[in-house]
């Protein structure tokens, strides 16, 4: 009988990682799930590439994965490392070149979210106008609109709260809080998902960091003070979806942000009490236009 997980120890493990994507994206959904399985244990030994300088005469990185060493790998048999090489070929997720006669193949673990953006670029650029009745949804959840925010300099900006600092015990605080939020809101994977939101995603990790280490009594929501300890209680309880709901509605919304970090604070500690009535009104909507 194993025993139960105690605190930390549920931590103590190294990961494979498998793209989610893998799950979503159309071309690639289909393929089997062993096959995905490989395709993250290939992602995985790309470090140990990396580490050895495996680079051919144009800095591509590849790979060594024997037939054998994925068979015990997976604990299948031969055949069946035949045939998820071929599903992985198949949808070009790798690609396979002769290493000499007695060294195993090349294999090129294929970087398709490149392709993927640029293709869904090219679909998409259509729907990027202000007309906001003849844009879908999800258009909007990719790209930004008329906000600008690319342009907005960030750096610049004046802070929103004022940030104590005695030496290393408050640069150990900032850490261990900036770490606490990352993992609360699942920062990897929203970035995975949106990887052209990194920027703005950063800036949200630090507002709610700033918040969390500051000594004054109030911070500024709006045009109102809060108490702090009111501000760090809501912004604790933020998760992922909290954050998508936040992008979200940066880019609908129609005006330039002139103090980026400041809407983005206000609509953190709002995004909890405001998240539902939003998404209701997007489920009526939908149901008063047949669309659910």
């Amino acid at each position: 009988m194993y025993d139960y997980y105690y605190g930390p120890e549920a931590e103590q493990f190294a990961f494979y990682r498998i793209p989610k994507v893998l799950f979503d994206a159309e071309g690639i959904k289909d393929i089997s799930t062993d096959a995905k399985v490989l395709y993250g244990l290939m992602l995985d030994r790309m470090q140990l590439s990396t580490r050895n300088r495996w680079l051919d005469e144009k800095g591509r990185v590849y790979i060594y994965y024997s037939v054998k060493q994925i068979m015990a790998a997976l604990s299948v048999s031969n055949k069946t490392v035949t045939k998820l090489l071929s599903e992985l070929e198949s949808v070009h997720l790798i690609t396979r070149e002769k290493d000499g006669f007695s060294r195993p193949d090349r294999i090129y673990v294929m970087n398709f979210l490149r392709e993927m953006y640029k293709v869904h670029h090219e679909r998409c650029k259509n729907y990027t106008s202000s007309d906001v009745d003849s844009t879908p949804r999800e258009m909007y959840f990719l790209h930004t609109n008329n906000t600008d925010i690319n342009k907005t300099d960030i750096s610049d900006t004046e802070s929103i709260v004022s940030i104590g600092k005695d030496g290393c015990d408050a640069m150990d605080e900032y850490n261990a809080y900036e770490s606490l939020i990352r993992k609360n809101i699942e920062f990897d994977n929203l970035v995975f998902d949106a990887p052209y939101d990194r920027d703005v995603l950063e800036e949200i990790v630090s507002i709610m960091t700033d918040v969390m280490i500051t000594k004054s009594g109030t911070v500024r929501i709006s045009s109102d003070e809060k108490p702090v300890e009111v501000v760090k209680s809501r912004l604790m309880k933020l998760k992922s979806s909290h954050i998508v709901y936040v992008l979200q509605g940066l880019k609908d919304n129609p005006v330039k942000v002139r103090n980026i970090k400041a809407y983005l604070l206000a609509s953190l500690y709002n995004a909890p009490t405001t998240i539902s009535n939003y998404y209701s009104a997007l489920v009526n909507h939908d149901m008063h236009n047949g669309l659910v």
